[in-house]
């Protein structure tokens, strides 16, 4: 029996959602990134136009990742069922991540690997920010339904996991990286936080 009993209005737009490809979400998730090599070709990222771009592509990528995450607790609150289209969220997540680093490996530390090395090793919110990075790797890798039916379904929910502790290291990561404590990153932070505190609490019933 669902948690919550679902109304005829998320019923309806159920329905409309089936009918929706999620094409449309694969490619609206392209957006936000065309959006910002725009602003990078027009010289509209300020004088120092890498820091704009690495910055931007991280927090798409936990924008995506977070919004993965709320698809199950939307269903049970709401009866809204949007689970045909958490894959491509969670798998442009990790192509924004990836995108974020390498920006900073490529044009940033410009493959200084001493520095590299020395900042991975020194630096605790890149650290933090690799963790969750490492972590999200084996998630886009399996992320095909080929890879569901060769692992089967439990262990892949096992696998997957991993999607929790990822996205809490990425809104730590970006808490870290704006070295203040501004409103924005404290929201998301806030947010994985109560999505993973509701899930414990599920769990714990």
């Amino acid at each position: 029996m669902p948690p919550v009993a679902m109304v005829p209005a998320a019923q309806r737009l159920n329905r409309v959602l089936r009918r929706v490809p999620t094409a449309v979400v694969w490619l609206g998730g392209l957006l936000p990134g065309a959006w910002l090599v725009w602003q990078l070709v027009e010289g509209r990222l300020g004088p120092d136009p890498l820091k704009p771009l690495e910055h931007g592509l991280g927090l798409h990528g936990l924008q995506f990742l977070i919004a993965a995450l709320c698809i199950t607790p939307i269903l049970r609150a709401t009866g809204l069922n949007l689970l045909r289209f958490r894959r491509a969220l969670g798998v442009t997540g990790f192509a924004y991540a990836l995108a974020h680093l390498l920006v900073w490996l490529l044009l940033d530390m410009q493959l200084r690997w001493d520095e590299i090395l020395r900042d991975l090793t020194r630096r605790p919110y890149i650290m933090i920010g690799m963790l969750a990075f490492v972590l999200l790797v084996p998630l886009a890798a399996t992320s095909t339904d080929s890879a569901l039916r060769r692992m089967g379904a439990a262990a892949w929910r096992r696998l997957h996991l991993l999607a929790w502790p990822a996205t809490l290291a990425a809104a730590i990561h970006y808490m870290m990286v704006v070295k203040a404590w501004p409103l924005q990153p404290m929201v998301y932070l806030a947010l994985v936080l109560g999505l993973l505190g509701a899930r414990f609490a599920r769990m714990w019933r």
